[in-house]
């Protein structure tokens, strides 16, 4: 490709507007966005999140996976409890918290939750037997974060702070798209984005899009997904939405 041919649109399939914090990203370094949000996050029934709050001095550790559980719970309690330790997933998740105020005590390398398992791990001792976690997730979360900990001899508390539901794609769009080869890469912020984007556009269409464009995620977890289904996936440099970006630009400018 010459240095002046356009590169072709990124899809961001991460559940954000078209102004959205991904989408910003990529268009400051000069990349057009394609926005196609596989799935919608909403508010979930809060009760249980609420009842876990309101004896939060009764826990050792809040862990977030994401910026939407540091939403849901600040909502209920704006400020760092004092005497609970909190742990994040990833480097957005404890920039989130970290900007509101709160301390982050533990954060792994990798945006994962065996990564955040491992870094307990490190260092677990047996007078941590029994501590006490909450963990605010998603209605969609996989088990793996709750029942590493437990295997580690945590007492997990597993609440919904949100939904994560099926988007409504322009499908005709989409496909219009895929049927002229125009997409450039698609960019995967989530294992569920995956799932919901192949289940939208069905298999066929899925992996026509994926033959011409480059599959591009955020982190290992999200890369096994469309490994499992059958494609190559580039993992964005860092786990984060700037990394993904920055990744994504000069993988393209590397495409023929």
């Amino acid at each position: 490709m010459s240095a002046t041919a356009p590169l072709r649109p990124v899809v961001v399939t991460r559940a954000e507007g078209s102004d959205g914090p991904l989408s910003r990203e990529l268009r400051g370094l000069g990349l057009q966005v394609l926005s196609w949000p596989a799935v919608s996050v909403s508010r979930a029934d809060l009760t249980a999140l609420g009842a876990a709050l309101a004896s939060i001095g009764s826990f050792d550790w809040i862990v977030f996976a994401s910026r939407h559980a540091v939403a849901a719970v600040l909502e209920h309690l704006p400020a760092a409890p004092a005497g609970v330790r909190i742990a994040a997933v990833g480097k957005a998740t404890a920039l989130t918290l970290r900007q509101r105020g709160w301390p982050v005590d533990l954060v792994p390398e990798e945006a994962n939750a065996a990564a955040l398992i491992a870094a307990f791990a490190a260092r677990w001792s047996p007078a941590d037997a029994g501590v006490k976690i909450l963990y605010p997730a998603s209605s969609r979360a996989l088990p793996t974060l709750a029942v590493g900990l437990t295997q580690l001899g945590a007492a997990v508390t597993q609440v919904e702070a949100y939904r994560t539901e099926a988007a409504h794609l322009d499908l005709a769009q989409c496909r219009a798209w895929i049927a002229r080869a125009g997409v450039g890469a698609v960019t995967f912020a989530s294992p569920s984005a995956v799932s919901e984007l192949a289940r939208s556009l069905g298999d066929q269409d899925f992996a026509r899009l994926l033959s011409g464009a480059a599959a591009v995620a955020i982190g290992h977890t999200t890369a096994r997904e469309l490994t499992a289904r059958g494609h190559a996936a580039v993992v964005a440099e860092s786990a984060t939405l700037h990394g993904l970006a920055l990744t994504t630009l000069r993988l393209l400018q590397r495409r023929p």
